[in-house]
């Protein structure tokens, strides 16, 4: 889509001429996650990145790609976009590793982004605007830990600061017996003693001999999970995004105590106009995981495929369906993308480029933009290589 240059205003009636079909307006016309998202002027994105301690397998770059279509669709209606996607290099899973390998948890988060960009940059994923890192924002988890303490939504004990979080897996429409399974599941603890309520969890939490440490208020520690998250987001892109993208695993708790820590901070809300939970990749009915030993690593599949074959597997669905891995898939998107080449190799396709357009504006979807470009070929099939980065 032809990007609209700024200019002057044309002066007088007889220098008015018809402008071309693309110069419409459609910065309204997307919906995602169900509902109406007009963009006014620019877009942020929040998207919850990687903890660098470990290769990344099929469905860390499941989230990726798809926050990758959503920048390039908000960019082909004219909006500008401005994307962070975070770092978790503070964090006691990355800690441990660093030390089983006798490296500095630092030192070994570096190396493993290294890898991972690698994975990335294969994929065609464009690197986001702002990339923050959990240990360059550790003043704005202390920001944000006395914002709360402030606003009476947090309370300090023992060292720790803790966000009250009695109401959040309510808000996200949990039942308690699903929420406390959850809160445990990801770390939180609800059975900690120190905490007014199991949902409570830490904003900033003291350090031990072998976990980094920074001094605060409340004596040196170490920000939370939750609490990395939402400050990176508020710091880099403002109190509000528009879209907070991240793994359908994220929404709870994860995404839910990140917006409940900024909107009771700010007092600003929705923290997140829409938020994209991607839905999970699976083996044998299994969500990939390394605790289940049954990761597809990017870098073993780019060694036998394409890289735009390995991306539109990934993107040949709803963006919000869990999906189980299976080997002709792959053989089968390989063989879908050369129909698409030889599609955009003929001419005429102007009118099935709108429609193309049209589906990636409902919803993101992908697949019914996929089948009008294969059928109309040309102009359709280049725009939509072009959008989802194929060509």
């Amino acid at each position: 889509m032809a990007e609209r240059l700024p200019s002057s205003g044309v002066l007088g009636t007889a220098d008015r001429v018809a402008g071309p079909e693309e110069a419409s307006v459609r910065s309204a016309g997307l919906r995602l996650a169900g509902a109406p998202l007009p963009v006014l002027g620019t877009a942020r994105i929040y998207t919850c990145g990687i903890t660098p301690y470990d290769v990344t397998h099929l469905g860390h770059a499941a989230t990726f790609v798809w926050a990758d279509v959503l920048t390039s669709v908000l960019g082909a209606v004219g909006a500008d976009v401005v994307s962070s996607r975070n770092v978790t290099d503070v964090d006691d899973v990355l800690t441990r590793a660093a030390e089983l390998r006798g490296r500095h948890y630092d030192e070994f988060a570096l190396n493993q982004e290294f890898l991972f960009e690698r994975d990335m940059q294969a994929l065609r994923v464009h690197r986001p605007t702002i990339a923050p890192r959990a240990r360059h924002h550790v003043g704005s988890v202390q920001q944000l830990a006395a914002a709360l303490l402030a606003a009476g939504a947090a309370y300090e004990r023992d060292g720790a600061v803790y966000f009250r979080g009695a109401r959040v897996g309510e808000r996200a429409g949990l039942d308690r017996d699903q929420a406390l399974e959850l809160a445990a599941a990801f770390g939180d603890d609800p059975t900690d003693p120190r905490k007014d309520d199991p949902f409570d969890v830490p904003v900033w939490r003291p350090s031990g001999e072998t976990d980094p440490a920074w001094p605060s208020p409340w004596g040196w520690g170490r920000p939370g999970w939750h609490a990395e998250c939402a400050a990176m987001a508020a710091a880099t892109l403002g109190l509000t995004v528009d879209v907070l993208v991240g793994g359908e695993d994220l929404a709870f708790p994860h995404h839910a105590y990140q917006a409940a820590m900024v909107e009771a901070a700010a007092g600003v809300t929705p923290f997140a106009r829409r938020r994209l939970h991607i839905g999970a990749v699976r083996r044998d009915g299994v969500k990939l995981a390394k605790s289940t030993g049954n990761l597809i690593l990017v870098a073993d599949l780019l060694e036998s495929y394409a890289p735009a074959a390995v991306r539109l597997l990934l993107l040949d669905r709803r963006w919000s369906t869990a999906w189980d891995v299976e080997a002709q898939q792959l053989d089968a998107a390989a063989a879908r993308l050369e129909r698409l080449y030889a599609a955009a190799a003929r001419p005429d396709g102007e009118r099935g480029r709108e429609a193309v357009l049209g589906a990636l504006l409902d919803d993101l979807d992908v697949p019914r933009a996929l089948a009008v470009a294969e059928e109309e070929g040309g102009a359709a099939a280049r725009f939509l290589l072009r959008i989802l980065a194929l060509d």
